[in-house]
């Protein structure tokens, strides 16, 4: 039990920015590792296989993303619930979540795997990916969709203990996921020479020995929540609950994936060397910019556990401190990995053409993403409140309103290779959007509701 209340972090008492940073490094540091194993692959792919292989690669995690981040969004719900009775301390109701969420995944993730087998190659040549790099894509994306439930039950199972406010786990899990991840890279790609499929293989292969390690951390470590492997019972309340929460995120990622493809489909059209620049550049954005997420991932553990124990001061403190950190260590790190970026960026490819290519995107992209930064950190925060109809209604207006007008834009009105310019424009007005939030009529409803019980909470908490 001591080792327990370690891994926990109660984020309704104590300084809130030393309770983030404590929550957020961890995921940080995980995200690092994430990036690192991602990074593998494309170093290991673009020095033994080529630049074919590479732009396969880069393109063909959308039709993943497009058929399971529904079931994504719906796990960001459970992670908001499990936030909010930890913050209520209603044990009875947590344990029925933990429960609703484990028989959830297998109802999920099964039909999204078979479907994945068939649909996948359809979504890629919706974006018409190079002929090529056809046969590489499709073979990636049928061994990574063969993967479902490992990766899914990961991240669901690290979104459960996000909520319940401990972080390290993930870093733990992570760890573990990218040592096989590298080894098995080596093996299939560089010795035995597998090409995409081998990396694909080793990806799958990792994220499932990382979901049946964290499924045996948490009923060893947390066995008041009664955690089960295999499926056990479906509550019919709290999964509505999970659904009214999650199902719009979901349906945001949804149609945020179907811009993606149109986003994907106008990258394609510059040919591989601009594809396969752009995957490169991803990597390195990727790394520059870890403190986003875990960051997002403090926000929503943050507002879901104060708002759950209506501590309201503290609500409102860490609205404004959360996002304002986040910012600024992602401006801090953009600037200096741009300054270092073609010495980095050459690590990953020696082709001189798709090097130039992503020197641009960095250049273009990673100076203003500290924008992101603030806007999905309060997306987050608010999020975590169960407060989803604006920051869905914010993104879908950023991706097609903003940001798929204005890559086309830029492509018919003055070259297509600088269409990645089309990010931090839509970036801004996002973060303009939900700082917005702040000043509306229902944030002053969230900040005021029930104040007698959130000054009781708040004594009973310092």
């Amino acid at each position: 039990m001591q080792a327990q209340k370690h891994a926990k972090l109660d984020m309704t008492r104590g300084p809130i920015m030393k309770l983030v940073m404590l929550f957020a490094l961890p995921i940080c540091l995980g995200n690092v590792l994430q990036q690192l194993y991602n990074t593998v692959d494309t170093i290991i792919i673009g020095n033994f296989c080529g630049t074919v292989s590479l732009a396969a690669v880069g393109t063909s995690g959308l039709p993943v993303e497009m058929l399971i981040c529904i079931f994504l969004g719906l796990g960001t719900g459970v992670s908001i619930l499990v936030a909010q009775y930890v913050g209520s301390e209603d044990t009875v109701n947590l344990k029925k979540t933990v429960a609703t969420a484990t028989s959830f995944l297998f109802l999920c993730t099964i039909p999204i795997s078979i479907l994945g087998l068939f649909v996948g190659p359809l979504i890629l040549k919706l974006i018409h990916v190079p002929q090529d790099a056809w046969s590489y894509a499709v073979s990636y994306i049928r061994i990574i969709f063969i993967g479902t439930l490992g990766n899914m039950g990961y991240n669901m199972n690290a979104g459960i203990l996000r909520g319940i406010g401990d972080s390290r786990s993930s870093l733990l899990f992570l760890i573990i996921s990218c040592i096989v991840n590298v080894v098995l890279d080596l093996v299939f790609v560089a010795l035995l020479g597998m090409d995409v499929s081998g990396a694909a293989l080793a990806t799958t292969l990792a994220m499932f020995t990382s979901w049946i390690f964290s499924v045996i951390y948490i009923k060893r470590r947390y066995p008041e929540l009664e955690f089960t492997l295999l499926p056990r019972s479906l509550d019919k309340k709290i999964l509505t609950r999970i659904i009214k929460i999650g199902l719009p995120l979901g349906l945001n990622n949804s149609i945020y994936s179907v811009g993606h493809m149109l986003m994907q489909s106008l990258i394609n059209a510059q040919g591989s060397v601009f594809m396969a620049g752009c995957s490169v550049a991803t990597k390195l954005t990727g790394l520059a910019n870890v403190a986003i997420t875990s960051f997002s991932a403090a926000a929503t553990t943050f507002s879901g556990q104060n708002y759950g124990a209506r501590i309201l001061t503290r609500l409102k403190k860490g609205a404004r401190q959360i996002p304002l950190f986040s910012g600024l260590i992602t401006a801090i790190a953009g600037l200096i990995v741009t300054l270092l970026c073609r010495p980095i960026l050459s690590i990953f490819t020696k082709d001189a053409q798709v090097l130039e290519m992503a020197v641009l995107y960095i250049r273009i992209v990673l100076p203003f993403t500290w924008f992101y930064a603030v806007l999905n950190a309060i997306i987050n925060y608010i999020n975590g409140l169960g407060e989803v109809k604006y920051p869905t209604i914010v993104n879908i207006l950023m991706l097609w309103a903003v940001r798929i007008p204005s890559a086309y834009l830029i492509a018919y009105f003055i070259d297509g290779k600088y269409v990645m310019a089309c990010y931090p424009i839509s970036f801004l007005f996002g973060m303009i959007a939900m700082i917005t939030f702040y000043f509306t009529r229902r944030w002053k409803q969230i900040s005021t509701i029930t104040p007698a019980v959130a000054a009781s909470g708040a004594a009973a908490k310092v």
